[in-house]
């Protein structure tokens, strides 16, 4: 299709999510760049909203892609057949997690991950109430959009009551809340460091202090790691960058290496509960796919093997440093190389998207924070590119009325 009407195309037979996509059109993916058909190269500073942590078109992914749709793509609905990918994946996982967390459940998504979270605390613990934070986002299937929590979520969630009941949300970071958990609650969900509010690492002792709560009353804690599993925060996940051990850790994004995958993990004991009364108590078809998990254990090798988690501090820290001392920054939220970078107004930050467009930069802003630009490129980023996407976002800064 010529490039015109691609774009109808796209516009009448692809399912919109907004009436104003942003219809740049992809011709190819490397490293940190993609591009249009007409060559403008991109920086892509999203990452697919953390997913591409190894780079687009990384050579050992297309490898392992490759090499395991030619053996086998789809067999049997997961978790009947032994699929070496699933297990090797799953063993490497479960040896990276905090604690004693030693059993991985293979979805599709992260919604199903949360979803599959939400069910497994239910069961374990026989109790309703699920607490969620205000300014969280898990997904938007019913379950998981519910969790968002009011006010800022309600504008996404209220057309689509009614949702799921006994939940309640309280406000990350602030310890007199957590009194709110009490021996109703099945489980508290929680991002240890919150995406979609702007970047909001937590404070000193809270997640110690509402890992102790959950303990006190008997509720499960789960960390929803989607966006900060696999390197993102500067540790291989921000539990162990926060000294935290959670119950359930919830995953997807970079887990599958650019492949669609999610997972939800806890100790043996806990999963176990999915598997009788009722039996099949949580069942996907095409969760765990051989393939994305082929990719997904190439991208954690490739990860290891390069020390790229090792230089994820830094790398963030420099972004922070050349940025911070701009006149246009108001503050710079990070945690590793997830940065909120505030520009005060959103009539500011959209103007900042219309520059970003222009000169070849890819970011956006935060669902409850549209006040902030976010800088999460792929973790695979030189120092020569952060400095040159630093020279063309401090340009467009300039450039703000």
């Amino acid at each position: 299709m010529a490039n015109e009407i691609l774009r109808k195309a796209f516009l009448a037979h692809v399912g919109q999510t907004s009436p104003s996509p942003m219809m740049i059109e992809v011709e190819r993916a490397e490293g940190v760049f993609f591009y249009t058909p007409e060559g403008k190269p991109y920086y892509d500073l999203v990452a697919g909203v953390s997913v591409s942590n190894v780079g687009h078109a990384n050579p050992a992914v297309v490898k392992a892609v490759q090499e395991q749709a030619a053996k086998y793509m789809h067999v049997m609905v997961y978790g009947e057949m032994v699929e070496r990918p699933q297990v090797e994946y799953a063993t490497r996982i479960a040896s990276l997690l905090p604690g004693d967390i030693d059993s991985v459940y293979f979805l599709s998504t992260g919604a199903e991950a949360v979803e599959g979270a939400l069910k497994l605390a239910k069961r374990y613990t026989a109790r309703r109430e699920i607490i969620s934070m205000r300014r969280a986002y898990h997904g938007s299937t019913h379950g998981a959009m519910t969790l968002m929590g009011s006010p800022e979520g309600e504008e996404w969630k209220g057309a689509f009551r009614p949702l799921m009941p006994d939940v309640r949300s309280i406000e990350f970071n602030d310890f007199g809340q957590l009194s709110e958990i009490t021996e109703r609650t099945a489980c508290v969900i929680a991002e240890p460091v919150q995406g979609e509010a702007g970047v909001r690492p937590p404070k000193e002792g809270y997640l110690a202090a509402l890992r102790k709560r959950c303990d006190e009353v008997g509720a499960l804690l789960i960390f929803d790691e989607i966006q900060t599993g696999f390197g993102r925060t500067g540790e291989m996940f921000a539990s162990l960058k926060y000294g935290i051990t959670p119950d359930i850790v919830c995953m997807a994004k970079s887990l599958g290496g650019g492949m669609p995958l999610g997972a939800f993990a806890a100790r043996r004991e806990v999963m176990n509960t999915l598997t009788h009364n009722p039996v099949l108590g949580h069942i996907t078809t095409f969760g765990g796919h051989p393939v994305c998990c082929a990719a997904g254990l190439a991208a954690l090798d490739y990860l290891e093997q390069n020390n790229i988690v090792g230089q994820v501090e830094a790398k963030g820290a420099l972004y922070e440093e050349l940025l911070s001392d701009h006149p246009a920054v108001c503050e710079i939220r990070r945690s590793g190389l997830l940065l909120a970078v505030e520009l005060g107004t959103s009539e500011r930050m959209f103007r900042m998207m219309e520059l970003f467009a222009e000169k070849g930069i890819m970011s956006d802003w935060f669902l409850f924070c549209d006040t902030a630009f976010r800088i999460s490129p792929p973790l695979v980023i030189s120092e020569e590119e952060i400095r040159d996407s630093v020279r063309i976002i401090r340009d467009c800064l300039d450039q703000l009325a």
